[in-house]
């Protein structure tokens, strides 16, 4: 252990015990909502699905709005949803759990929305990826607009694994509802201006050197304002103009002709 690396001063680092909750807390919560996705799935077969599946501009598609995250067309489509929602829904809600829980039925919603505004006249549009993408923006966006320290690994680590959904907002495979996406997308943005504030920002470290510098700006400053000239208002006057005047006029003796050569 090296004794001369900086020692961090200033508030008391929250307990990794209490991190460890959060984080669990959240991985939770989003293996339930996975769970329940299971179960739809599993039970798809046995009901008329398709009138909750959102159905583009059309009046009945609207009850899709509600449903359509909940289904999904393929246990492959099931798969890459879950494991999605797994690993984002595990940072958001950890590091945002405020902002998380405020911005979730926008994104429930945006997806659905983006799907019946956008999405072809006869098509079907069903599954949880809308959502995925707004946690996927919600995160990124957070993390440009806090831009402390767990708000940038947050965004960096979700860039790394769900980057390439900037990308599938826009067509690009036949069959993908590139619609939610971009609603979903779309949600998570305005949830991410929305609820920023949600969750207190950690405390920033500060380390021994930089309270030093501190102090030796403080010393610096009050030597500067010593060594500074009084403001003009506390000059002592040493004359005063007469009544009426501004001016003073100064009498000088005339020079004796006398003793001019």
């Amino acid at each position: 252990m090296n004794a001369n690396l900086p020692q961090p001063s200033g508030e008391t680092p929250v307990s990794p015990r209490t991190d460890r909750g959060r984080v669990m807390r959240a991985f939770n919560l989003s293996l339930a909502f996975v769970l329940v996705l299971v179960a739809v799935f599993t039970a798809q077969d046995y009901f008329d699905w398709r009138p909750w599946a959102v159905a583009p501009l059309e009046k009945a598609g609207l009850l899709g709005i509600l449903g359509a995250p909940l289904l999904h067309g393929s246990l492959q489509h099931l798969a890459a949803n879950s494991f999605a929602l797994l690993i984002l829904g595990t940072l958001a809600g950890s590091v945002y759990p405020k902002a998380t829980l405020r911005a979730f039925p926008l994104l429930w919603i945006g997806s659905g929305l983006g799907a019946w505004l956008l999405g072809d006249i006869g098509s079907r549009h069903l599954g949880a990826s809308g959502i995925t993408h707004g946690l996927m923006f919600l995160v990124f966006v957070l993390g440009l607009l806090r831009r402390d320290r767990p708000a940038i690994a947050t965004g960096l680590i979700a860039f790394l694994f769900y980057g390439s959904m900037l990308i599938t907002i826009l067509p690009h495979e036949p069959g993908v509802s590139w619609q939610s996406h971009m609603g979903g997308a779309f949600a998570g943005i305005i949830s991410a201006l929305l609820f920023r504030l949600s969750d207190p920002m950690a405390p920033r470290k500060r380390y021994s050197w930089e309270e030093e510098e501190d102090e030796a700006d403080d010393v610096e400053a009050r030597r500067d304002n010593d060594l500074e000239p009084p403001s003009p208002t506390r000059v002592p006057v040493l004359w005063q103009p007469r009544e009426g005047q501004d001016f003073v006029v100064l009498p000088f003796r005339r020079p004796d002709s006398s003793n001019t050569r």
